[in-house]
């Protein structure tokens, strides 16, 4: 900017001396002292030029000097602000990588996780095929039954045997899964596991018939009705058992059947005094026997804590008389002990009054009484 000003200044110098020459050259008649102006004109003009040109150089190096300061001060300012912006990109990548890794340590956990579920899932498949298996198996159904059973057993009563017993043989010689040991007038309980399992797999096929389905279902029922009436002649012993027994199935769909949609096969078990239960309704019932029993056994503890209070109210009367009796000996003590006090006092002051030869205020201390004394005192 001050260059161009320069430059424009010089230039209106450089038009005004050029006027001042013309105007000066165009008089018809040029005197000595036109020459003379004209000369001075000249010479300013060359040593105006001197200067403008001296001028110029020098605010060209000051342009050059400022326009250095300048560029340095942006080079400054623009590392500070690239090394500002590199620190700040470094940290953003920085906490980004460690989120990333992070996320990707957390991936490979999560899949390593997975990787165990689906080995527990194959796991869990082919047990539950093996379970299948080995339910096809009568024997082994029965065998399951009995295990299903001793486990509910010992989860709710423990392994009390005065509650209950496995494989208890009866008096006819037959052999009892479970037997019951409940409070009278229920007495012994026979529990035995029945597991109807081939003909009610049949009967919810949906691949096959209705036909094959409706037959299933009628040897289904069958099939349980044979149980009720084995469990019936076996295991309701009189004068041995309680006139009642348990069939226990250890599948939970099969129970669910029976009672939702036959009720005939639930009348004939009522006839039989057969109770079909559950693992749910089997867990029920022996906590209710348990709860029972829990309570017997507390009234009987509650008779033995009465005649332990009567012991107690007795010892205690004994105990009342006997303080009384300690009451009075102290209060007999205490007074006889104030008698030997008084006495005491009235000695000393014999003592005194002999000492001090006063035997006129000594004839009236023996006329006071003990009870006087005491009070004066």
């Amino acid at each position: 900017m001050l260059d161009y000003f320069i430059i424009g200044l010089n230039g209106l110098i450089l038009i005004l001396v050029i006027y001042l020459l013309t105007k000066v050259s165009n008089k018809n008649t040029k005197t000595q002292d036109d020459i003379d102006l004209k000369l001075y004109f000249q010479k300013e003009y060359a040593d105006l030029r001197v200067e403008m040109t001296q001028l110029f150089g020098d605010a060209n190096k000051v342009n050059h000097e400022d326009l250095n300061k300048f560029k340095e001060h942006m080079m400054e300012h623009i590392n500070t602000q690239m090394k500002s912006i590199n620190e700040k990109v470094e940290n953003r990548l920085g906490q980004g990588f460690e989120k990333t890794n992070k996320t990707f340590n957390d991936v490979i956990e999560r899949l390593a996780k997975i990787d165990v579920a689906q080995k527990k899932i194959e796991s869990l498949s082919t047990e539950v095929v093996q379970l299948n298996n080995i339910l096809t198996d009568k024997k082994s159904r029965g065998t399951f039954g009995e295990v299903q059973l001793t486990q509910i057993l010992q989860s709710v009563m423990g392994n009390n045997k005065q509650l209950y017993e496995l494989q208890k043989k009866m008096s006819n010689g037959t052999m009892v899964d479970a037997l019951l040991h409940a409070p009278k007038p229920l007495g012994d309980i026979a529990v035995d596991s029945k597991f109807p399992l081939e003909n009610y797999q049949r009967m919810v096929d949906k691949k096959l018939s209705d036909l094959e389905r409706a037959n299933a279902e009628k040897s289904f029922k069958q099939d349980v009705k044979k149980h009720i009436d084995a469990i019936a002649s076996k295991y309701i012993i009189e004068d041995e058992t309680s006139e009642q027994a348990f069939m226990f199935i250890p599948a939970e769909a099969i129970f669910a059947e029976i009672t939702a949609y036959h009720e005939d096969v639930i009348l004939y078990a009522q006839k039989k005094k057969v109770w079909i239960v559950s693992p749910t309704t089997l867990i029920s019932t022996l906590t209710t026997i348990l709860t029972v029993v829990k309570n017997i056994e507390r009234d009987k503890q509650t008779s033995v804590i009465l005649d332990e209070l009567k012991k107690l109210g007795i010892e205690f009367k004994r105990y009342a008389s006997r303080w009384d009796a300690l009451n009075k000996s102290i209060d007999k003590l205490s007074k006889e002990a104030k008698d030997v006090s008084i006495s005491s006092g009235k000695i000393r002051k014999k003592f005194e009054y002999i000492e001090d030869a006063k035997f006129d205020e000594l004839e009236v201390y023996e006329s006071i009484d003990d009870q006087s004394l005491t009070t004066k005192e």
